[in-house]
């Protein structure tokens, strides 16, 4: 915990030297073009073909699994219960810090809504087709949530901070998808369907950003600063972020 929290507060520290500032009401990302809905839904109707279409089930699902399976032996790595929030973490920390194109508040109205609509799809898709898990415990495998979570987070850092920062972002995402799959705990059609609507939802934040505005009456006067701190004292050392907010 130690080490994620200074890689975060290192990312909140240089990302504002990269990120483009824009304190102009409006960005390229909180426009809605149909276009923008072609990965996600392409993604999300592969996974759904390869799911519920036995022959691409054998052929793609269960040779997926059994190769993940050959290389980790049944090993289990639990690691990607914690990568899956890395990116969102490190988009919410940096706003918060100062980074991007937006002010902080308008940073967690983005997120909010984002992860907000990507754990309601998730959720209303896993409960309704109930698909069983390759390893049978649950049946809540699709899509994946992991993976939904993880690319949420590398979209946001994309659109906010630019490509480069977006490609850090989504090859954590990236491992942590690989790692469901390692872990037995999904199916690489769920990694399809997880993947879309994360991108999906991250997008969907930006494009209620121009409504939050209004319905909240923002101006560029409100403002959220927060700055990471951490100190030493006899029994240890402590660590958190300082919020204060100007209207």
């Amino acid at each position: 915990m130690k080490r994620l929290f200074l890689i975060i507060a290192f990312l909140s520290a240089v990302m504002p030297l990269s990120a483009q500032r824009r304190d102009s009401a409006y960005v390229a990302s909180e426009q809605f073009k149909w276009e923008k809905l072609a990965l996600p839904a392409s993604l999300i109707t592969a996974g759904a073909v390869i799911s519920f279409t036995p022959v691409f089930h054998r052929g793609i699902d269960e040779t997926v699994r059994d190769a993940a399976q050959g290389i980790s032996g049944g090993k289990l790595l639990r690691f990607d219960d914690y990568t899956q929030y890395a990116p969102i973490a490190a988009y919410t920390v940096a706003g918060l810090c100062g980074a991007g194109k937006h002010n902080r508040v308008e940073h967690l109205l983005v997120g909010s809504t984002a992860f907000l609509t990507m754990f309601g799809l998730t959720n209303l898709v896993k409960y309704t087709v109930r698909r069983e898990r390759p390893d049978g415990q649950a049946r809540n495998s699709f899509p994946s949530g992991h993976t939904a979570t993880a690319f949420l987070g590398a979209e946001l850092v994309r659109l906010e901070y630019g490509p480069w920062w977006g490609l850090a972002a989504y090859s954590v995402a990236s491992a942590t998808a690989i790692m469901r799959l390692y872990n037995n705990r999904h199916w690489a059609s769920d990694l399809l369907a997880g993947a879309a609507i994360g991108i999906l939802s991250a997008n969907i934040g930006y494009w209620m950003l121009p409504l939050e505005r209004r319905l909240f009456h923002l101006n560029p006067g409100v403002r959220l600063q927060a700055l990471p701190y951490a100190s030493l004292t006899p029994v240890g050392s402590a660590y958190g972020l300082s919020l204060s907010l100007s209207l």
